[in-house]
C-alpha cells in the first residue's frame, strides 16, 4: 500500500523508498513507492507530473491500493528524490477547488452533484435532480461563488473511519483524494460559461483565468 502524503501535505519534493520497478505492456516501466507526493489520475482529476531522481514521471496511476509512477526508463530499488511539477499542481487544485464550489452552489438550487470533470479547459460538473431543483443561470451560480472567493475561506481536511473528507471554511465538505487550494482566494477568478440541461441532467462548465 502506497502512503499518500498529499492527502495531509502540500510539499511538492521530498524523499521515498522504491519499492519494485516493473515493465508495462507498453514498454515503459510502472514504479511502486512506500509513499509519494504524486496524485494519480481519478477523481476527475488530472495526473501529476515531475520527476523521481531525474528520471521524468510521464503519468501516475491508481491500481489497488497502490500508487504506480509511470516511467520510460527502470530505476533501481533504494531512496529516491521525488519533485512534483509545482505550477501543473496548483493549476489542478485550483480546478478541483473550484469543482468543489460549483458543486456547492449547485446544490442549494436543489441539485446534487454527481460527476465531475477538472481539467483544464474541459471543466465542467454533471447534477442530478433533487426535490423542487430549479435551473439557476450562470450569474446565479457565479454571485454565490464570488462571495465565497470574498470570504477566502480555508480548506478542512479531515478523516472520518478513514475516509477523507475537503471542504472550506463552514461549507458542506465532500468525500474527496483530490488535490485542492489552501485558501479560496488561491483560485483566482472563477468564470461559468454555461449551464444546460442533458437527459435530465444540469451540466456546468467553468474555466479560470491562467
Amino acid at each position: 500500500m502506497t502512503e499518500r502524503l498529499y492527502y495531509t501535505s502540500d510539499n511538492t519534493e521530498g524523499q521515498a523508498n522504491l519499492l519494485s520497478c516493473l515493465a508495462e505492456p507498453d514498454g515503459r516501466y510502472a514504479v511502486v513507492l512506500d509513499r509519494t507526493l504524486f496524485h494519480p489520475q481519478g477523481g476527475g482529476q488530472p495526473a501529476d507530473a515531475g520527476w523521481i531522481d531525474d528520471e521524468p514521471v510521464e503519468t501516475v496511476l491508481a491500481r489497488g491500493d497502490d500508487v504506480l509512477h509511470i516511467v520510460a526508463k527502470p530505476l533501481l530499488p533504494g531512496i529516491v528524490n521525488l519533485r512534483v511539477d509545482a505550477a501543473l499542481r496548483q493549476l489542478h487544485a485550483r480546478l478541483h477547488s473550484a469543482g468543489h464550489l460549483i458543486g456547492l452552489a449547485g446544490t442549494a438550487f436543489g441539485w446534487r452533484p454527481v460527476k465531475a470533470h477538472h481539467w483544464p479547459n474541459e471543466g465542467r460538473i454533471t447534477f442530478a435532480a433533487g426535490e423542487n431543483g430549479t435551473l439557476p443561470d450562470t450569474l446565479s451560480l457565479q454571485e454565490k461563488i464570488n462571495a465565497w472567493q470574498a470570504d477566502n475561506l480555508s480548506r478542512q481536511v479531515t478523516f472520518t473511519d478513514g475516509l477523507r473528507q475537503v471542504g472550506f471554511g463552514h461549507l458542506l465538505a465532500y468525500p474527496c483524494g483530490g488535490t485542492h487550494v489552501a485558501h479560496l482566494s488561491e483560485i483566482g477568478p472563477v468564470t461559468i460559461t454555461q449551464v444546460k440541461m442533458k437527459k435530465g441532467q444540469m451540466i456546468v462548465n467553468y474555466t479560470l483565468v491562467p
